[in-house]
């Protein structure tokens, strides 16, 4: 207390010993008055006393996951990029088109692309794809651009990869990263995950590089595993190759067990004699739409390149009453890489198992031959050939009429629709209950009410022609599969006298 006491008196001492302190306290308080002869010489903007010494944050360096998916979303769409492709084949109409797709697939990825340029040849060259003279001209649109990647409208080997960066100084990709890439970002469901990250690594395998550290040895195994071990062991590349191998085993694995849970559901629906519709179509075509309109599902639709990624099965019903169940399917593209359908062959098989296929292509494309083609080429790979098919013209109302006229000319089992207005869609249904398959065995039981679990069966699992209620049990005449008709025949009327 002497202390603090003593302190106080001394610094009254202080104050009116010396003025100029109070002065200073003064020019402390928050309305001093501005004046021009100091605070006009100074730099800068001037704050108060509470804002100088209060705390700001400093934008940019948070680590929080909102900003930085907001930076990292930010940097994806101002990738800029410049499109390349090798004509050899066809009119010059079918490269435009071509590269016009890979635009569409860039900015689904997003992307800004600035430039696309084509080049006629035989076939790609070995080593730099375009020729070393276009490489370096495609330097040149890269430089005046101000892009930071090219993208190349086909599959590029390892070497072809090295080779045109080391050209054009940017960073390469071509088609089948693109697509993966765009994969990558849609898939939402464990499967669809695995299923991408499977094709990422049968792509990335063969195109791993090595430099400086990745090219040095490990210590080697010699006889007996000595101190120092004589002979050089792996690279660092090799290393990982061999552990990219080692994790595209267990997702083989992970995806053959989520497989096995599909076929049961699969073979439950078989047993139970449920028919089944796949949707199939180039991508973008209309197949989530067509699936909302036919059963309701609810699955997101985007007017973009692979917007839904994930399988989904839905219950449905047709006009006469069977139950089907319609899958929808991941959507199909031109030059669709081999491996890639390969990853994705057990999500397909829900195509070669299914009894109808619903073949759905873009009538406001300027070229739907050229899709329906496509389409057909991976349900081939996929061994669904003899599976019937009816092409469904989708966006109808949007849709040349001259086109639509001669695609249903061409295509002899095929309608038009619109699942955005609803145009055709009861006729599709009906379609529908045409094609599919109907029980083949028809048959005229009396049914005791005391067993209405095989009336209750009947109309599940076929189809009921009539049925009438009498004072002995319901009368029901039905067209079912072998199984169910071997159950309702006991009781079969006895033919009259």
């Amino acid at each position: 207390m002497t202390s603090s006491s003593s302190f106080s008196q001394d610094s009254k001492r202080f104050a009116h010993s010396h003025p100029e302190g109070l002065r200073a306290d003064a020019l402390m308080e928050e309305d001093v008055a501005w004046s021009h002869e100091i605070d006009g010489e100074r730099d800068g903007d001037q704050f108060d006393r509470s804002d100088r010494a209060a705390l700001r944050r400093v934008v940019g360096l948070s680590t929080e996951l909102e900003d930085v998916t907001e930076v990292e979303y930010r940097q994806l769409r101002l990738e800029r990029v410049v499109l390349v492709g090798v004509w050899t084949s066809g009119t010059v109409k079918d490269a435009e088109n071509s590269l016009a797709e890979l635009a569409a697939l860039a900015e689904t990825a997003g992307a800004l692309v600035l430039d696309g340029v084509t080049q006629r040849r035989d076939k790609p060259d070995a080593a730099t794809y375009i020729g070393s003279g276009k490489a370096e001209e495609l330097r040149d649109i890269v430089v005046e651009t101000g892009a930071d990647t090219v993208i190349c409208d086909g599959e590029l080997s390892p070497g072809q990869l090295i080779h045109l960066e080391d050209v054009v100084k940017v960073k390469v990709i071509d088609r089948t990263a693109l697509i993966l890439d765009i994969f990558a970002q849609h898939a939402k469901s464990r499967e669809g995950k695995a299923q991408v990250a499977l094709a990422q690594m049968q792509y990335m395998l063969p195109r791993l590089r090595g430099w400086g550290q990745s090219l040095s040895r490990q210590m080697g195994g010699g006889k007996g595993g000595g101190l120092a071990t004589r002979g050089p062991g792996e690279t660092k590349i090799e290393t990982d190759r061999r552990r990219i191998r080692e994790k595209m085993a267990k997702m083989r694995r992970e995806i053959a067990e989520m497989k096995t849970g599909r076929e049961i559901k699969r073979q439950e629906r078989k047993r139970h004699k449920v028919p089944s519709v796949a949707i199939a179509g180039y991508t973008n075509a209309g197949k989530s739409s067509l699936l909302n309109r036919l059963t309701g599902a609810g699955v997101l639709v985007e007017n973009a390149l692979f917007a839904t990624l994930d399988p989904t099965v839905r219950r449905a019903e047709t006009p006469s009453g069977r139950l089907y169940t319609l899958a929808d399917t991941v959507g199909f593209v031109r030059h669709l890489p081999h491996h890639l359908v390969e990853a994705f062959r057990s999500t397909m098989e829900e195509v070669g198992e299914s009894d109808l296929i619903l073949h759905v292509v873009d009538g406001s494309h300027p070229f739907p031959e050229e899709q329906l083609a496509a389409v057909r080429e991976v349900v081939r790979d996929v061994g669904a050939n003899d599976v019937p098919e009816i092409v469904v013209i989708n966006k109808a109302d949007a849709a040349d009429p001259l086109t639509l006229q001669r695609l249903l000319r061409v295509e002899k089992r095929s309608i038009a629709v619109s699942a955005r207005t609803g145009l055709g869609i009861e006729e599709l249904l009906a379609l529908i209950d045409n094609e599919l398959p109907r029980p083949s065995v028809e048959i005229e039981a009396l049914v005791p009410y005391t067993h209405g679990k095989l009336v209750a069966r009947a109309h599940d699992e076929g189809e009921v022609i009539s049925e009438e209620h009498t004072p002995e049990g319901t009368l029901l005449k039905v067209r079912v599969h072998e199984e169910l008709a071997a159950e309702l025949t006991p009781y079969v009327p006895a033919p009259a006298l």
